[in-house]
């Protein structure tokens, strides 16, 4: 059976005009991802992905969505994930903040899984802090430790 050859891509945008990924299954566009640069390596499926200077908004079933902001993300498609890293900030469009290390979405679930000095404040100053999350886009089914 033959395989895929592993390929080796990068690109670049810039503050103005950043590159662009979205993951869109069907009619429903699932996250937008903004970028300055990236490198991906494997073959397709397999592929792994890199992007400096990422954000990317998770759009819920629901109509709700999240932006989430961090210094890298990281596509997998092994995993079926979007990992973002290093001092992750998101925000819901009903005015809940999340603060962590490391926000990974599940693309198969559609759920995020946060790890890493978790903070959350929702928009009547209510804080909650711990050391992980499981969560849906919104923030309002979330386990948290």
């Amino acid at each position: 059976m033959p395989t895929s050859p592993p390929l080796h891509i990068t690109g670049q945008g810039t503050a103005v005009r950043p590159g662009h990924s979205t993951l869109q299954i069907h009619n429903r566009i699932e996250y937008d991802l903004l970028w300055k640069s990236f490198e991906s390596k494997g073959a397709r499926g397999k592929a792994r992905a890199v992007f400096q200077d990422a954000r990317a908004t998770f759009y819920a079933r629901n109509g709700t969505k999240m932006t989430a902001t961090a210094p890298q993300a990281i596509v997998d498609e092994t995993t079926n994930s979007l990992t973002m890293l290093n001092a992750v900030h998101a925000t819901t469009t009903s005015g809940m903040a999340l603060d962590c290390n490391r926000l990974v979405y599940d693309h198969a679930t559609q759920t995020l899984h946060g790890t890493g000095n978790v903070v959350i404040t929702d928009p009547n100053g209510f804080r909650a802090t711990g050391s992980s999350f499981d969560s849906d886009i919104s923030l309002s089914h979330m386990r948290m430790q």
